[in-house]
């Protein structure tokens, strides 16, 4: 009986001083501070924190269950912490922390903290939701460091990702706290991220600016309204920059790529595109206008609503703007501007179709350059079958003004023709007959100048470039008297083309629909090429379209 009184006094007295050593060692957790958002102006983002008093005594253990629902690692977290991790290490609660914050669970990662504030997930989903955060971070942790008994550390890698600045890199700490046998998180906004607290705050900024210019050659700003956006970047508009903020010290945590450098000149003439772009005006229908440099080729103005880098890309039926290259075609057969040829009401291909002319009227003999005048169908139908059966046309148009596949800007076609109707269709810029109007601008240009080269937006040609082609000087004189002829006499001479002004008026077949409208021409040292596509007659609708594109520029 002695003896256990003896040894029950020893146990009270290890009781005793246990309990005095415990109390000694205990360690009491700093304050919580909590973020509040602050006013803003329009287009900024704020996360700022306000200080809290720190408690005088030490935190009591979150009312979570003291043993929450495990949360599975990510990938990163748990190469990082496999081998090392045991229960009831701070490292566990760290991972299992982490897990969570990756996976979304705001409830697990409050459950894991000491003293939650009591919008601890609110505080998240406002960070996230102010700096335009999509999606919680991936998170890697670090070596940890034991401070004491009561108190270690986990250092951890993160990056976030910003919508419109891509990854935000940062580093924080896990701090953790021993208390009641239990490890938990001691949780402030730091742990967030570093720039939180004491006074700072995070912003995410927007400021508009000017997009990177593209000049025309004289190293001006394109015109407003100048309808070439689908060919030209920086033309007109802003784009925005967005910068993520260290306050107060002013510090760029993250930025969206500069846009800066220096402008790009153009081949565009900022008068010729101005031309242009108002020459367009008013049309109800899709058009374009293009306009190039008869000496280098450059081209000096592109007014497009066609959409979709139509006036250099698209293909349409080109009508009779290809009977210049038709006639080029008859000429080299011995055929003369001057000479007689039929202009009937009608004519039909031996063993084949009917063709018939715009105007009804039979005309008789005609000189040439008079039947191309009046863009007379029946003419150059019959002058094809009887010259250019054996595949001169084609050659003509392939060989010598670019309907073949090549590099370049422009687009133009034809294919051999497999009988008499297709030739008589093709010759009047019908059936396989398909160009851009930026091909036949080069059309116009080349019997201008009696040589075919392709049209280019660079100081020289690209090194890939297809080559000059000769046309002949007999024929190109011949082409701009008959082209001369249209604009004084025949098809354009009610268009009010200003004087010295040759071309070609095209109005182009459309199954199931209205015929485009075609004028293509030169005036100076500028050919060009105006299209409307289902505008009807060429002479009614484009050559008028052209008409003010010169005039603009006298």
């Amino acid at each position: 009986m002695r003896g256990r009184l003896v040894l029950a006094l020893i146990a009270l007295a290890l009781a005793i001083a246990g309990f005095g050593v415990y109390g000694a060692l205990i360690v009491t957790d700093g304050g919580s501070t909590s973020p509040t958002p602050t006013p803003r102006a329009a287009g900024t983002f704020v996360f700022e924190p306000a200080e809290t008093p720190a408690p005088e005594t030490s935190p009591p253990v979150s009312p979570a269950p003291s043993s929450p629902p495990p949360v599975a690692p990510p990938a990163a977290v748990q190469a990082t912490t496999q081998a090392t991790v045991q229960a009831g290490d701070p490292q566990e609660v760290a991972v299992r922390y982490l897990a969570a914050w990756q996976a979304g669970d705001l409830a697990a990662m409050a459950g894991l903290v000491s003293a939650p504030p009591a919008d601890f997930a609110e505080r998240h989903r406002r960070f996230d939701a102010e700096l335009r955060i999509t999606a919680p971070p991936s998170l890697t942790p670090q070596t940890p460091r034991r401070r004491s008994a009561l108190e270690a550390e986990v250092p951890f890698q993160g990056v976030r990702q910003i919508t419109g600045l891509g990854p935000w890199p940062f580093s924080s700490v896990l701090h953790l706290v021993r208390h009641a046998g239990q490890w938990r998180v001691r949780w402030t906004p730091q742990t967030m991220h570093p720039s939180l607290g004491e006074g700072r705050s995070l912003r995410l900024t927007e400021t508009k600016v000017r997009r990177p210019a593209t000049l025309t050659r004289e190293g001006l700003q394109f015109p407003s309204g100048s309808r070439a956006g689908d060919y030209f970047t920086g033309l007109e508009g802003t784009t925005t920059e967005l910068k993520l903020r260290e306050l107060p010290s002013g510090r760029v945590l993250l930025a969206s790529p500069s846009k800066g450098g220096e402008a790009t000149r153009t081949t565009i003439s900022q008068d010729v595109q101005s031309a242009a772009a108002h020459a367009l005006d008013g049309l109800q229908a899709p058009a374009a206008l293009v306009a190039i440099d008869l000496r280098t080729r450059q081209v000096r103005a592109v007014a497009d609503t066609l959409g979709g880098k139509g006036a250099f890309n698209g293909l349409y039926p080109p009508g009779s703007t290809f009977k210049v290259v038709t006639a080029a075609a008859l000429l080299r057969t011995g055929l003369t501007s001057r000479s007689p040829v039929p202009c009937p009401a009608a004519y039909t291909i031996p063993n084949a179709r009917r063709f018939t002319n715009a105007e009804p009227a039979d005309r008789g003999v005609l000189p040439l350059t008079t039947a191309f005048a009046l863009s007379c169908n029946t003419t150059f139908v019959q002058q094809s079958y009887e010259r250019l059966r054996d595949g001169g046309l084609r050659a003509e148009a392939a060989d010598r003004f670019g309907f073949r596949e090549k590099p370049g800007l422009s687009s133009c076609r034809i294919r051999p023709h497999t009988d008499l109707n297709e030739l008589g269709s093709d010759a009047i810029g019908q059936n396989s007959v398909q160009a851009s109007p930026l091909c036949m601008a080069e059309v116009a240009a080349a019997a201008a100048t009696g040589v075919w080269k392709p049209a280019v937006m660079t100081e020289r040609p690209p090194a890939d470039s297809p080559p000059e082609v000769p046309i002949g000087d007999e024929v190109a004189a011949q082409l701009r008297d008959m082209m001369g002829a249209v604009v004084t006499q025949g098809t354009a001479a009610a268009a009010g083309l200003p004087p010295g002004t040759a071309g070609k008026t095209g109005t182009a077949e459309v199954a199931g629909g209205h015929s485009h409208a075609w004028f293509i021409g030169y005036r100076g040292s500028l050919a060009f090429a105006a299209f409307v596509q289902n505008g009807g007659s060429g002479g009614a609708t484009a050559a008028p379209v052209a008409a003010r594109f010169l005039n603009a520029l006298r």
